[in-house]
């Protein structure tokens, strides 16, 4: 054999080794490929399952159990809290939030109309409680504000409850509210409301679900913002005063 063919065929040879070489080094990339995957996979799935046990968990603490109503909780499906008589000509319904600003500044200049007109048996006010702002800005303050305002209901001191928690209204960003011991410590500006059957009320979340099927309500009714007041079923909010709406009411009454 020429020295030639020796040189073409140890340099077939040569070329035959690095690419079995090549070969093997694919396959190890491959190999750690498929492994890495599979760990990315599983450690994506972990991932999932956690989103959705944490999200259960959320649902849950809103009110996973069946809707109770506060007691003499009126209109479709019991979501509406009324104060003043059934008599009274005008109804003025009023979707609201405890965390609210816009809502603390629609009872700080209404409050003493409305209470005047509903003590007289001329207007019936409607209250709808909704949690939008745990929604916009994440927290559970409506809801247990929400929640406890329809315990004071049961007791009957949803009214002077629900003026001093708009009196103690924290800020729009401070999720106060989401405290219970916070809510009882308010109650107790209300004489005869802490009780023990409040507290259990409030820190059961009993009135939960009712809460989460009133703002299901809200966002089913078509409104968006809080407050929103309704004079016998008109939009009102953006043209009524106190002194328009103790007009209109006197005027109802009057027949």
């Amino acid at each position: 054999m020429s020295e030639k063919n020796r040189d073409e065929k140890r340099t077939a040879r040569e070329r035959l080794a690095v690419e079995r070489e090549k070969q093997k080094a694919a396959e190890r990339r491959r190999r750690t490929l498929i492994v890495g995957a599979s760990v990315i996979c599983v450690l994506g799935l972990a991932a999932v399952i956690g989103v959705i046990a944490a999200n259960a968990g959320k649902e849950k603490k809103s009110g996973s159990g069946p809707a109770v109503a506060p007691s003499g909780a009126r209109g479709k499906d019991s979501l509406a809290i009324p104060v003043g008589a059934d008599s009274a000509k005008s109804t003025l319904t009023v979707w609201e939030d405890f965390r609210c600003p816009a809502c603390q500044a629609f009872e700080t200049a209404y409050r003493p109309t409305l209470h005047e007109l509903a003590d007289a048996g001329k207007l019936r006010v409607e209250y709808h409680l909704v949690r939008l702002i745990d929604g916009n800005l994440g927290g559970t303050g409506s809801l247990r504000a929400a929640n406890a305002a329809a315990c004071a209901q049961d007791a009957g001191k949803f009214r002077d409850f629900h003026d001093v928690l708009y009196a103690n209204q924290p800020k729009e960003t401070d999720d106060a509210f989401a405290d219970n011991a916070k809510l009882i410590e308010l109650a107790g500006k209300v004489p005869g409301l802490d009780t023990p059957a409040f507290r259990s009320c409030v820190n059961d979340g009993k009135h939960d679900s009712w809460v989460d099927k009133s703002q299901a309500a809200f966002q089913t009714g078509g409104f968006s913002s809080t407050p929103t007041v309704l004079l016998n079923g008109k939009d009102v909010y953006r043209e009524l005063t106190p002194a328009k709406l103790k007009q209109l009411v006197e005027q109802a009454a009057q027949g």
